[in-house]
């Protein structure tokens, strides 16, 4: 147990490393920084022009389409054409990549809310 001379120390320190600011309360907005930094991040589901997996196959440019999995780390390639040929040329690319890795997935408990893999997008 430390010493009342001990605990004005700790209280002195703590109250120097207070932030001058006061944080946010739960009620109050977010600042406009905080979204900002959500839509630039890359993981982002949708950016303006930018539909990162809802595109279709057929308006995909790269001949090789990547799929990663945020809970095992496995990396699944397949190429467009075979992607077309497979899943049609109309197929969202990402139900492609989610049935592509689901087909190989190594993950399951027999549970279906526990199931598969967690794809990210390439």
């Amino acid at each position: 147990m430390p010493t009342p001379k001990q605990m004005e120390k700790m209280t002195a320190a703590v109250r120097r490393n207070m932030p001058v600011a006061p944080g946010l309360a739960p009620e109050d907005d977010l600042p406009p920084e905080y979204w900002q930094a959500l839509l630039d991040d890359r993981r982002a589901e949708t950016k303006p022009g930018h539909p990162a997996g809802t595109q279709r196959l057929c308006e995909i440019p790269h001949h090789i389409l990547r799929v990663g999995c945020s809970r095992c780390g496995r990396l699944v390639e397949i190429q467009r054409v075979d992607a077309t040929r497979l899943y049609g040329a109309d197929a969202v690319w990402k139900e492609v990549g989610r049935r592509t890795l689901d087909n190989t997935c190594t993950q399951r408990t027999g549970r279906h809310e526990e199931d598969g893999c967690w794809p990210t997008f390439d």
